[in-house]
C-alpha cells in the first residue's frame, strides 16, 4: 500500500524533551522527524501531535513546535488509540492511512501501531524518525510492527510517495529537505 496524501495523516508521537533526553539516536529523530513533518506540511497532510504526561515529561521538544499545527493530544495512556477522544479526533479528518513518527519505538509508537492496526487503519512508520532507548528495542518493534502488517520505510520513501511526481514546486520543496 503506497501513501496517498489525499488519504494520509502524520501521527507525531510523544517527540518532547525530557522522553529526548534519554533517547537513543535523539538527535537523528528530530531532525528525521522535522523534515517530515516539513514535507508533510508543503504536500498540505494533516497532522495530528501527542504528548505523553507532559507535566513530568515535558512539551514537545522547542525545535520543532513552529513546524507543528497548533494544539497537542495529552495522553497517559502508551496506545494513543486507548486515550479518549484519540479515534474520534483520528476520524474527524476522514483519513485511512496513518504515517507515525516519535517514540518510544516499542512503547508508544508500537503500541500505537497495534490499536490503529486493529482499528482497521493502514499504517507505515517512518524509522529514521522513530527512536528508543536502545537499539535492540528499537529494532525489534520494528519487526513486531511489519508482522502486524504495518509498513516500515523510511522518511525520505513516506515523502516521495506522497509526492508522487517530480516537476512541481512541491516536488523542490520536498527534494531541498531531503538533500
Amino acid at each position: 500500500m503506497v501513501l496517498d496524501r489525499d488519504d494520509c495523516i502524520l501521527l507525531v508521537i510523544d517527540i518532547q524533551e525530557r522522553l529526548m533526553a534519554a533517547m537513543g539516536r535523539a538527535e537523528e529523530t528530530i531532525a528525521a522527524s522535522g523534515r517530515l513533518i516539513e514535507g508533510c506540511s508543503a504536500l498540505q497532510v494533516p497532522m495530528l501531535v501527542t504528548e505523553q504526561y507532559p507535566k513530568g515529561l515535558g512539551p514537545t521538544v522547542p525545535s520543532m513546535r513552529s513546524k507543528l499545527p497548533p494544539g497537542r493530544f495529552e495522553k497517559l495512556s502508551f496506545n494513543c488509540c486507548r486515550e479518549e477522544g484519540f479515534l474520534e479526533s483520528l476520524a474527524e479528518h476522514g483519513m485511512r492511512q496513518v504515517l507515525i513518527c516519535g517514540s518510544e519505538a516499542h512503547v508508544c509508537v508500537l503500541q500505537t501501531c497495534m490499536g490503529l492496526l486493529e482499528a482497521g487503519y493502514n499504517v507505515h512508520v517512518a524509522s529514521d524518525a522513530v527512536c528508543s532507548r536502545s537499539d535492540d528495542d528499537r529494532d525489534t518493534a520494528f519487526q513486531s510492527m511489519r508482522q502486524a502488517g504495518a509498513v516500515v520505510s523510511s522518511t525520505e520513501t513516506a515523502l516521495f510517495q506522497l509526492l508522487k511526481a517530480a516537476g512541481t514546486e512541491e516536488f523542490k520543496t520536498v527534494s531541498g529537505l531531503i538533500r
